[in-house]
């Protein structure tokens, strides 16, 4: 029998939960793991009780934002800062943990992954955004790109 390894389980896991996006432009999965086991998990989309992007529009689109840039100008949470979120929400401790995202953390979630004390990030897709990859380089964090 031919079993995925532990990443590539949590990584798959990571895509289905992208699936719940409401994000027009792109769909991103995360989820947070300790010891093998999914403490938490979160999609990238409008706050809860907001209305979703598809419903009232991409702010970003309409101004014409390029990906990597202005995060402040989007109605949506992003999928990491969502997973964060839950554990808070729920008082589940993710000091280090290990993030599976299926895009590599913009600098905004890089810096809520750092403040969580989360140690491992694995991601799939690359993400044009450098100070976010500076910021995990000098906290040391272990970072990896799965092809």
């Amino acid at each position: 029998m031919n079993r995925p390894s532990w990443d590539e389980y949590f990584m798959d896991i990571a895509k289905v939960v992208a699936t719940r996006s409401t994000c027009l432009r792109r769909q991103v999965g995360s989820v947070i793991v300790k010891e093998k086991r999914m403490l938490t998990s979160g999609y990238n989309g409008a706050p809860r009780d907001l209305a979703h992007c598809g419903e009232v529009g991409c702010l970003r689109e309409t101004h014409n934002i390029p990906s990597g840039q202005r995060h402040e100008l989007c109605r949506g949470t992003h999928a990491e800062q969502n997973a964060i979120v839950q554990a808070a929400l729920h008082g589940v401790a993710i000091e280090g943990a290990t993030v599976y995202c299926t895009h590599q953390p913009c600098s905004s979630c890089t810096k809520m992954i750092i403040n969580a004390g989360i140690r491992r990030i694995v991601y799939q897709n690359p993400y044009p955004d450098e100070l976010g990859m500076s910021l995990i380089q000098e906290a040391e964090i272990e970072c990896e790109c799965m092809d």
